[in-house]
Order: structure tokens, then sequence, then C-alpha cells
């Protein structure tokens, strides 16, 4: 009986040690996203900032990518969607990643909008 309460005890050990481990990995991994976007944030490279894709230069697209990976990650982990079953996962994951991918569809269009009508001094469409 002894033997078992100590094999439960060194269980709860590695348990613990395998926590550390994810909060380490998960440090390490939030850290070096973010440094990343940092670094992009202060050098702005030339390429990114004077090339476009879908009206918005490249540099705004990939912290809009490395934002929603931070994102996905912390709700990964933070959340322990890992542990939950997958529909529970795709409700929470997915929905709002669904939500700001339609908000960015709308700010782009609305601000292409307001761009072209001070770019042109009229007003195309009658609200």
């Amino acid at each position: 009986m002894a033997h078992d309460h100590k094999l439960e005890i060194f269980r709860g050990l590695l348990k613990f040690k395998s926590n550390v481990q994810k909060i380490w990995g998960v440090l390490i991994f939030l850290t070096i996203v973010t440094a990343i976007e940092v670094a992009l944030g202060i050098t702005k490279p030339r390429f990114l900032t004077h090339h476009y894709f879908i009206g918005m230069k490249l540099l705004n697209w990939i912290f809009i990518a490395l934002t929603l990976v931070k994102a996905y990650y912390i709700t990964w982990d933070f959340m322990h969607m890992r542990d939950e079953k997958s529909s529970l996962r795709r409700a929470v994951v997915w929905t709002p990643i669904f939500l700001i991918c339609y908000l960015l569809f709308i700010l782009l269009f609305e601000a292409d909008y307001i761009y072209n009508v001070y770019k042109e001094g009229f007003l195309a469409w009658n609200f």
C-alpha cells in the first residue's frame, strides 16, 4: 500500500515537471513571435512597406497574422483547448477567427471607400 502511495507522488511530480516545461515552452514561443513583431515594427523593411495585398501593406498583414497566431496559441494552451473535444475547440477558436476576418473585410472595404472619397473629392455612393 505504501508503495502505491509513493508511486502516486512520483507521478504527480512528473506531471508538475511537464506543466513547468509547457509553461516555459509557451513563454519561449510567445517571446519569439513578439520579438519578430517588434523587430519588424522597428526596422520596417522597405519591401513590406511598399508592396500591397488587397489594399493593405504586407507588413500590416504580417502583424495581423502573427497576432492571430499568438491569440490562437494562448487559447490553445491557457484555456486548455488541446484537451477538449474537437467540436468545442472549433466553436471557441474558429468563431473568433471568422469574426476577425469579417471585421477585417469590413474595415478594409470601408477604409478603401473613404480613401477614394478623399482622393477624388466627391461622393460616389449616396447613403
